[in-house]
């Protein structure tokens, strides 16, 4: 699905994945959910373009939600995986967390749960082999991605700035479709480490001029940073977060 030129999705409002398409290749925001593979493929395909197209993922952070094809595409393309180096074990699947998962309803719980078994999240192949990075790193990929260090949801978790396609993509830093109540619009991610410090780390995406505020989980904004980030804090104070 081409969001705008240049710009491309793969997935649903569950669990998607970006594509950056410029003259130089492609990069991949994130990997979703292995199962997601045939899209991946497909969508390339559709863009004019091939998997030998791929120049790099870059994980927003380590869950494996993010991770799915990942591994796939660096053992036999090899892509290089880019992940923060705070994250990195947890992509590696050496290290793990359990957050609470906090308020749920049944109906939306199951139908997410169901996608993502039957898309492959089941059997999600870790990444031997990662590439890491820090907090203000530009990238040598395509669309020269800028990292901004977003902890809270996981002490690696990133926004990543792509001013080639006016777009932040902020993983799970924030969603606008809590995926374990279906609730839809701005407010904080589930299944977060710290959501305290998710909620502090929102205030690093000041400054930040991108028409695109793309979440892993839910519609992409298009209504500015500042306005999303006012949002979230008023959908966290009325949940009493």
């Amino acid at each position: 699905m081409q969001l705008a030129p240049h710009l491309h999705r793969i997935g649903n409002d569950l669990v998607a994945v970006h594509l950056v398409d410029t003259p130089e290749g492609v990069t991949l925001i994130d990997a979703g959910l292995a199962g997601q593979w045939p899209e991946l493929l497909a969508e390339l395909a559709a863009m004019g373009r091939s998997i030998d197209d791929v120049r790099g993922v870059v994980l927003t952070h380590g869950d494996t939600d993010h991770i799915g094809f990942a591994e796939r595409l660096r053992r036999e393309h090899g892509v290089p995986i880019h992940v923060h180096e705070a994250d990195a074990a947890r992509a590696r699947g050496e290290q793990s967390t359990k957050p609470e998962w906090g308020h749920m309803k049944l109906g939306a719980t199951a139908k997410f749960l169901w996608y993502a078994a039957r898309k492959g999240g089941l059997r999600t192949a870790h990444p031997t082999e990662v590439e890491t990075f820090r907090d203000g790193e530009v990238l040598d990929l395509p669309g020269a991605p800028r990292v901004i260090a977003m902890p809270g949801h996981s002490p690696g978790s990133v926004a990543v700035h792509v001013p080639a396609v006016d777009a932040v993509f902020v993983g799970d830093a924030l969603t606008t479709r809590h995926v374990l109540t279906g609730a839809h619009g701005p407010q904080p991610a589930p299944f977060t480490d710290d959501p305290a410090e998710a909620l502090a780390s929102l205030h690093h995406l000041d400054g930040i001029e991108a028409t695109w505020v793309i979440p892993g989980h839910g519609a992409p904004w298009r209504g500015g940073v500042s306005e999303i980030i006012d949002a979230i804090e008023t959908a966290a104070e009325s949940s009493g977060r």
